[in-house]
């Protein structure tokens, strides 16, 4: 018995034994052989987010004759096919030249990947037709032109993968800069309160009503220059030990 073929086009007229090597579903990109006829499966260009495979079906005839999926004649729809491979790899490369955010990049990179495996699996399965069938230059051809089609899907994936992670390395520099900035501007302000501080301190001491000692009371300027002094000390002592700019802020610094 048979296997449901429903999904094959009426005017490719297989043979049995091709038919018997077919199940419910088209099934991977392949070629399938059998008395003297071969089946070429094709996927159509992948849909960005649709996981599902359009399938195209080449007949090469006994007389050595390939009929294609409306029933035309030679490859000229499996060049067409290889012409829209090329045309969604070259416009994600336009896109990807004047992209201004990481969300578009991204949808490329999820268009690419799957233009990469398909057209990779496209190469084996003409591989496989030119194992069956050495002398078939046409498909000769188109082999080595769907190899391009490869390396192209595959350098997309990478410059789409590449022009992500540069982005995420240069968004973590500037965010490293600027929390290195902000610890140096804290630091400075920490340093002006720890200065303050005890001339505060002794003003609010002295500034309690409370009485305070007859000698205390004209000495306004000598607790003010003696907070002064303390805080000088202070800023002193610790600006001497952390001060210093880390080694990582001078390398931020140097253009």
């Amino acid at each position: 018995m048979l296997p449901e073929t429903s999904f094959l086009p009426a005017h490719l007229a297989i043979e049995p034994e091709l038919a018997n090597q077919l199940s419910s579903r088209p099934g991977h990109q392949r070629c399938i052989e059998g008395d003297g006829e071969l089946l070429l499966v094709a996927h159509e260009v992948p849909r960005p987010s649709i996981p599902e495979r359009e399938a195209l079906f080449f007949w090469k005839r006994r007389d050595g004759r390939w009929v294609g999926p409306e029933g035309t004649t030679g490859l000229v729809a499996l060049e067409a096919l290889l012409d829209r491979y090329a045309k969604a790899i070259d416009g994600h490369e336009e896109v990807i030249d004047e992209a201004d955010t990481a969300s578009e990049v991204f949808a490329i990179l999820r268009h690419a990947g799957p233009l990469a495996r398909s057209s990779r699996n496209l190469v084996g399965a003409l591989e496989h037709v030119l194992h069956v069938d050495h002398d078939d230059r046409a498909i000769r051809a188109l082999r080595d032109r769907a190899r391009e089609t490869e390396r192209a899907a595959e350098l997309l994936y990478a410059d789409a993968r590449i022009t992500l992670e540069f982005w995420q390395a240069e968004r973590s520099e500037e965010q490293a800069l600027a929390a290195a900035r902000l610890n140096r501007i804290a630091f400075r302000l920490n340093l002006m309160a720890g200065f303050f501080l005890p001339l505060v301190a002794l003003g609010g001491l002295f500034g309690m009503n409370v009485d305070i000692p007859h000698f205390v009371q004209h000495g306004f300027w000598g607790i003010v220059v003696i907070g002064l002094v303390v805080g000088g000390g202070i800023l002193y002592m610790v600006g001497r030990n952390t001060g210093r700019k880390s080694d990582f802020e001078s390398e931020m610094e140097e253009p």
